[in-house]
């Protein structure tokens, strides 16, 4: 548990935007925090999915297809941004795991 205090701010900022994760992957390089680490990947592969849907989005246009992408962000992001907040390490639904396999070198 302190170690997830200990790395809240840079789970906390992992969530904010594509930017965010990025800072806070050079945050966590020295010390090394595991609660950081996890949400770093989450919202790393949340940030990276997003993008690639709405790039793919903007070449095939459909309006109800953004509503689906912007709801399933946003509920995902929701409940990584609390789990967060609230020093818990929950899986985003469905590819939460994905990320921690995935993005191995987010140390």
């Amino acid at each position: 548990m302190e170690n997830a205090r200990e790395g809240k701010t840079t789970a906390i900022i992992a969530y904010l935007t594509m930017v965010g994760a990025l800072i806070a992957i050079t945050m966590n390089v020295e010390p090394k925090h595991s609660f950081a680490r996890f949400h770093t990947r989450q919202a790393f592969g949340l940030h990276l999915m997003f993008i690639g849907f709405a790039i793919f989005l903007s070449v095939w246009f459909n309006k109800y297809a953004w509503y689906g992408l912007y709801a399933a962000y946003m509920a995902c992001w929701f409940y990584g941004f609390l789990g967060a907040l609230s020093n818990k390490e929950p899986s985003v639904p469905v590819l939460g795991p994905y990320f921690q396999k995935w993005f191995t070198f987010i140390q």
